[in-house]
């Protein structure tokens, strides 16, 4: 990609949540509680983050979003914009998350079902407030396909197919999340992310896989992404200060953290001012962090 090509790239740490916790898994399932959200968020905000994004795991399932009380949390304390998504069923259920005070709705599942949604969205509450989250898993045929229920069912349309069709019905915003890459440390899934970014205009974000900065750096450099969600890498960089007692955070008087189970042989964690540094060094275009 040449220089005058590159273009801006925020960085949105994504916080899947389950019920009141900041939780983390692989492949999106085997999910392990890391503490409590809005101190994460606080902490991403203080260092920088661009945006942030908040995800509720479950909510598909229970057919209901349940991020109301961190939303409202978080809009006391954090002046960047952020992103919620899971179990969005309906206009009312936007309605009450923007009302609450976020900034834009991801929608996966119920588009999928009812893809007249994101028309029907993008007219009432404008295009830039819709996100479509692509779940995208790699099968046996070589194709990429994207899925509904955080992961859990093939909707059997190519996801390709599905990113032009999203933005062909007013979505502003796509978020490709990669089932096969997410929580691995192995680096993200250039093949699906460099392709739907080549046949889209509108913005794109990747997530899934990041374990070492230079996979982010190569994610810069191979495709036309507009932001990068970061989980792992920043989740257990800032957990492994939080063990080290380089902060003291609480919840309700004690430590809610991975504790004796965390893990992170496979993520070389980082933070979000590393990142910028390296990647503004290399030619590309981020917010600095004083």
């Amino acid at each position: 990609m040449s220089k005058e090509n590159k273009k801006n790239i925020r960085f949105i740490p994504r916080l899947d949540i389950k019920g009141p916790n900041l939780v983390k898994g692989i492949h999106l399932e085997g999910l392990k509680i890391l503490g409590d959200p809005n101190t994460f968020a606080k902490h991403y905000y203080d260092s920088g983050a661009d945006e942030l994004l908040y995800m509720d795991s479950v909510a598909s399932l229970y057919g209901r979003n349940s991020l109301s009380e961190i939303i409202e949390k978080t809009v006391k304390e954090i002046f960047i914009p952020f992103t919620v998504g899971g179990g969005i069923r309906n206009l009312d259920d936007i309605y009450r998350i923007l009302r609450k005070g976020a900034d834009k709705v991801a929608i996966n599942t119920e588009a999928l079902i009812n893809p007249n949604l994101i028309t029907e969205s993008a007219k009432k509450f404008g295009s830039s407030t819709i996100m479509i989250e692509i779940q995208t898993q790699k099968q046996l045929n070589n194709k990429y396909y994207a899925f509904m229920d955080n992961g859990r069912t093939n909707s059997n349309i190519e996801a390709i197919d599905w990113a032009k069709k999203v933005e062909d019905l007013g979505a502003g915003e796509i978020l490709i999340t990669s089932i096969n890459k997410d929580g691995t440390g192995q680096g993200f899934d250039l093949d699906i992310v460099t392709e739907i970014a080549s046949k889209v205009s509108i913005p794109i974000i990747a997530s899934g896989g990041a374990g070492e900065i230079n996979h982010i750096k190569d994610l810069a450099e191979k495709s036309q992404i507009n932001g990068i969600g970061l989980a792992s890498i920043l989740h257990y960089d800032f957990v492994k200060k939080m063990l080290n007692d380089h902060y003291k955070v609480k919840n309700e008087g004690k430590f809610e953290i991975v504790g004796d189970n965390f893990d992170n042989k496979r993520i070389q964690t980082t933070n979000i001012k590393i990142i910028k540094d390296m990647l503004i060094k290399n030619g590309f275009i981020c917010r600095p962090i004083d």
